[in-house]
């Protein structure tokens, strides 16, 4: 801590430089991603690890101010990802998803327990695995779907069903897990699953039947009016949620599921280039958390459960994208982007390090992997049908006169 104003002089100087170094880094990673045709997620992730502990420089000055930017990322990408759609279509997709978020769970939560057991851990640290392969990355997936410019396809409903039902979720599994983490009572426990249940609820339910009149409320002729007042708002709603055992994440995609017609395509338009800002340095200090050197050792078994959590979504998507009645090509697009995980694993192993010390470098591998695999397979995905219908034609027998 600074002593004098000289120093605080020194210490707001270095932070600066730093900051605005780490900035321009980003930039320039950007630029490259995007003229190669790539999401820039997995080199801002790359770049994270570099500089994180354990690195090639660890940021001295910057780490806090940018950990707190990370957290307004996460919330603003799935803000964005709320205005796209409307509670109807959300309330619809929900009922029609339900089975498909059922699928997921199953899918892709038990084969991260059952790898704990094999790995001979104790009960809770495979629970908290099995939450670390279930989980996509909502994230790295709104950012990818936006990138790619595929928020209006056809199965994207889909993908946001699923992945509003993992969030939703993990209102129930963080203070389930919370409870067994600390040893509270059985009482105590279903009190703070109880309250995280009926926040999500009543949010959800405020966020259908007001949402006209919320908008209304934020309207008006002045842009900037309009961006502090939705900035604002998703900062205190985001707030509340997290205080309430509840994912901000979660309140922030209610805010702009919330918000409709011309005030929602003027909050598009005012806090796109804050999101990018923002989520940009969240992938940075997701990667910071990583410390490579614990990653050696972790990485057989990472690379077995990214494996296995790779083909596991592509099932996932690719079956409750059926069942909406997407084509082959929609289908394989909804598996591949929900292979990502990010966010909420880093959470969940953190929660779990002192029950078993192994769990946040696996953790961290795993998420690395699919966080890098995950864009760059969503970006191919069509290319990946191709090939697989191509595939499918020269297994398929050629018909000859007599067959005919």
């Amino acid at each position: 801590m600074p002593h004098s104003p000289t120093d605080a002089l020194s210490h707001t100087a270095a932070l600066f430089i730093e900051l605005g170094a780490v900035v321009i880094g980003l930039s320039v990673l950007a630029r490259l991603a995007l003229r190669i045709g790539l999401t820039p997620i997995p080199f801002y992730l790359i770049a994270g690890v570099c500089f994180g502990d354990g690195g090639l420089h660890a940021l001295s000055r910057s780490n806090e101010f940018i950990r707190v930017e990370a957290e307004i990322g996460v919330i603003l990408l799935l803000f964005m990802l709320g205005l796209e759609y409307t509670g109807e279509e959300l309330a619809g997709g929900l009922k029609r998803g339900f089975r498909g978020g059922m699928l997921d769970g199953a899918l892709n939560f038990l084969p991260g327990l059952a790898f704990g057991f094999l790995l001979g851990w104790k009960p809770l640290g495979a629970l908290l695995l099995g939450g670390v392969t279930w989980i996509s990355s909502s994230s790295i997936i709104a950012k990818v779907l936006g990138d790619l410019d595929r928020l209006g396809n056809r199965e994207t409903p889909s993908i946001l069903s699923i992945l509003v039902l993992e969030d939703l979720a993990m209102a129930v599994y963080l203070p389930l897990v919370a409870v067994l983490l600390l040893g509270l009572g059985v009482a105590q426990g279903a009190i703070s699953i109880g309250l995280a249940l009926l926040t999500v609820s009543a949010v959800l339910l405020l966020a259908l039947k007001f949402g006209d009149r919320l908008s209304n409320l934020v309207a008006h002729a002045s842009s900037e009016v309009v961006l502090l007042s939705v900035f604002g708002l998703i900062l205190v709603v985001a707030g509340f949620a997290q205080r309430l055992q509840v994912s901000a994440a979660i309140g922030a995609f209610l805010v702009g599921l919330a918000l409709s017609g011309a005030v929602a395509e003027r909050a598009r338009e005012l806090l796109g280039p804050l999101r990018d800002l923002f989520a940009a340095t969240f992938f940075f200090f997701v990667g910071l958390g990583i410390n490579p050197s614990a990653l050696p050792a972790a990485l057989p078994a990472a690379l077995g459960l990214a494996l296995v959590g790779a083909i596991s979504k592509m099932a996932t998507g690719w079956i409750a994208a059926g069942w909406e009645g997407i084509g082959a090509r929609g289908r394989m697009r909804a598996g591949l982007s929900l292979v990502a995980r990010g966010e909420f694993s880093v959470v969940i192993a953190g929660l779990g390090a002192a029950v078993e010390p192994r769990l946040a470098p696996v953790a961290a591998a795993y998420v690395l992997i699919l966080a890098i695999l995950g864009p760059i397979l969503t970006r191919f995905s069509d290319a990946l049908s191709q090939t697989l219908e191509n595939w499918q034609e020269k297994r398929q027998p050629v018909a000859t006169p007599s067959d005919a």
